[in-house]
């Protein structure tokens, strides 16, 4: 095999992967955003402005952004809305969790980091106390419409009430990266597919 087509090999999976994981779309158009609102209006329970969220969409730059999670788990048994047994909290929030990562995934999103709570607040002002937080997630979405592509998506319902019952208390908003030391995937994917190459042509060399 030669090595222009084990490099171009790489490079056609490289742009494959950005295909997949840059939003090639642009921001949201208005339509769209007036279309979400209405689909999803008064389906979900909590502390969500419909204001605040189309603010937010209104403001699309096109590009991705980390929405941060605050999650307090629920520490005792619940009952399951499906069959009536009772599951333990982390179980319920996992049954809610699990597919929401998966689809997440499957629309050029991931986790970026979760991690468990270790200590109490070491540093505070003027804010409301520690309503007891378990875990922290940051999670990565291609763009504002793959956040409305999920929370829209008919499957997203059947699984929102394993999420009220698993989370009693949660807290989110949107970031967007100015500062990091981690390598993103469009660097380690590059250097991971040229690292392949690389070996490929050598053994084959």
């Amino acid at each position: 095999m030669s090595g222009w087509i084990i490099w171009g090999t790489a490079a056609a999976l490289y742009a494959l992967f950005r295909l997949w994981y840059d939003n090639w779309r642009g921001p949201l158009s208005q339509a769209e955003i007036d279309r979400f609102i209405e689909q999803v209006h008064g389906k979900y329970s909590g502390g969500n402005e419909a204001g605040v969220l189309r603010s937010f969409l209104e403001a699309d730059d096109g590009k991705e952004f980390v929405m941060l999670n605050l999650v307090k788990i629920e520490s005792g048994m619940v009952t399951d809305p499906t069959t009536g047994e009772q599951i333990e909290g982390r179980a319920a929030m996992r049954r809610y969790s699990d597919p929401f990562v998966r689809r997440l995934i499957a629309n050029g999103g991931h986790p970026g980091m979760v991690g468990r709570k270790v200590g109490p607040y070491v540093d505070s002002w003027n804010v409301e106390g520690d309503p007891g937080w378990s875990i922290f997630g940051l999670m990565r979405y291609r763009s504002r419409r793959d956040l409305v592509r999920l929370v829209a998506d008919p499957r997203f319902a059947e699984h929102h009430a394993y999420k009220a019952l698993g989370i009693p208390v949660t807290f989110s908003f949107p970031t967007q990266r100015e500062l990091s030391v981690y390598l993103g995937p469009r660097v380690w994917v590059a250097l991971v597919l040229a690292l392949g190459a690389a070996l490929l042509q050598l053994a084959l060399g």
